[in-house]
């Protein structure tokens, strides 16, 4: 299953940028939360506790939990990181999401 969401390389090095200003056992956690303009909407924190049950993806210096409820929504999932004119953001290419806002941090299935 930790094959189920991947990290691009730019997400990676910007996961392990913020981590590393946390200090020591850092971890990001993507969730999906009911909410958003479009039903669902995509959460991320900084954590430094993991569920036995986590989903657990690491590149490089970027540890990214997973809690199973989220994890099906998130299945076959990119996470990137874009810096374009619009501003500096993670980007989740969910191949599930069936329409999404304008904003990409909403989403439907």
């Amino acid at each position: 299953m930790t094959d189920s969401v991947t990290i691009t390389e730019r997400a990676a090095r910007r996961i392990g940028q913020i981590l590393k200003s946390e200090g020591d056992g850092a971890m990001l956690r993507i969730s999906v939360e009911g909410g958003g303009c479009s039903g669902f909407q995509y959460k991320f924190d900084v954590d430094r506790a993991k569920a036995e049950d986590d989903l657990v993806i690491s590149r490089e210096d970027a540890v990214v939990l997973v809690d199973p409820a989220s994890a099906p929504f998130l299945a076959g999932s990119e996470l990137d990181f874009v810096d374009d004119l619009i501003g500096a953001s993670f980007r989740v290419v969910n191949p599930n999401a069936t329409a999404s806002c304008g904003c990409g941090t909403s989403f439907s299935i």
